[in-house]
């Protein structure tokens, strides 16, 4: 098809997934290559796995090309021979530098998880949820050498009710852009959608998530720790650390909800009427409903309980350190 847009796509998490499908079934897209990170080792087996926007790529029959460093002189060649129109960039996790990003005949176009300037940077589902937010969304963006800090296309916002998981609200903002992924880069391309400069009075930026993020303090509020139990869903996960028959081990938490009306000291522990009730700070207390035991899989916090012989975990109410 003549006057095509041709596009090299830059992505490797989830959230790629839906915008890459949509892109390579546009007639009006020609996707002159998938770029994403290497196969890494996954599992207790440490199997070599692709990302999950190669492993589509794949699906999809094209095949993905891996790519470490997308800013070695090897990779800069392979980007002049493909001539690309446009760069578009989904959650793919490396820096792209100055020859990289002024490959494209027209520019490089990033999809970001946020409502930008707000939550720059690595982890801005994981943020929003953490921060119990009302609404969030994805951003159209001209990517410059600054982080996540270029002139904006197009703003698409959804309203959040508390009860979001990272890993599903990664795929529903996927698909939401996904939606207007060809649209707005074909009126990006053409002159049509001109970017806004983003706001400096409203920036925030969020860094890479660590394991230690998902640790639990029982000084934190209920309301707190019942966030970072959906926020940091699958990866780290909500840990509390605990003594189960005098042994510590660990616990996430995978479901659970701001129980009213209790007045326990953080981190003790207690079944009301068959409900497993924690304290924590501020007079608040968090209902339990599903947990993933360390080493074990996901169950009900009856079943934990039962596998406890009816006992009662000891939570260790400082779980920083």
């Amino acid at each position: 098809m003549k006057n095509q847009l041709k596009i090299v796509f830059l992505g490797s998490g989830d959230i790629a997934v839906p915008i890459l499908k949509v892109l390579a079934a546009a007639p009006e897209i020609d996707l002159a290559a998938v770029v994403s990170q290497p196969d890494r080792p996954a599992g207790r087996k440490r199997i070599l796995t692709p990302t999950p926007l190669a492993a589509a790529a794949l699906d999809l029959g094209l095949e993905p090309v891996r790519v470490a460093d997308v800013n070695t002189p090897e990779f800069l060649d392979f980007l002049q021979q493909q001539s690309p129109d446009m760069l578009c960039v989904v959650s793919f996790g490396q820096i792209l530098k100055a020859g990289v990003l002024n490959a494209p005949k027209s520019c490089c176009v990033n999809v970001h998880a946020s409502l930008l300037p707000a939550y720059r940077g690595a982890s801005p589902i994981t943020q929003a949820i953490r921060n119990r937010d009302r609404e969030t969304g994805v951003c159209f963006m001209e990517m410059e050498r600054g982080l996540d800090s270029g002139a904006v296309f197009k703003t698409l916002t959804i309203p959040l009710d508390g009860s979001e998981y990272a890993d599903s609200l990664e795929l529903r903002l996927g698909e939401l852009a996904a939606d207007h992924a060809v649209t707005t880069l074909l009126d990006i391309a053409s002159g049509k959608l001109h970017g806004v400069p983003q706001d400096p009075a409203k920036i925030s930026v969020c860094r890479k998530i660590s394991k230690r993020d998902g640790a639990i303090d029982w000084h934190y509020e209920a309301a707190v720790i019942e966030a970072m139990a959906r926020a940091y869903f699958p990866w780290p996960g909500a840990v509390a650390k605990c003594r189960v028959s005098g042994k510590e081990t660990a616990v996430t938490l995978c479901r659970c909800a701001v129980a009213a009306g209790f007045e326990l000291a953080p981190g003790t522990c207690a079944e009301v009427s068959g409900r497993l009730i924690v304290g924590c700070g501020n007079n608040s207390a968090l209902e339990i409903f599903e947990l993933i035991p360390s080493g074990g899989k996901r169950m009900t916090s009856a079943a934990f309980r039962n596998g406890m012989r009816g006992g009662l975990p000891e939570f260790i109410i400082d779980n920083l350190h």
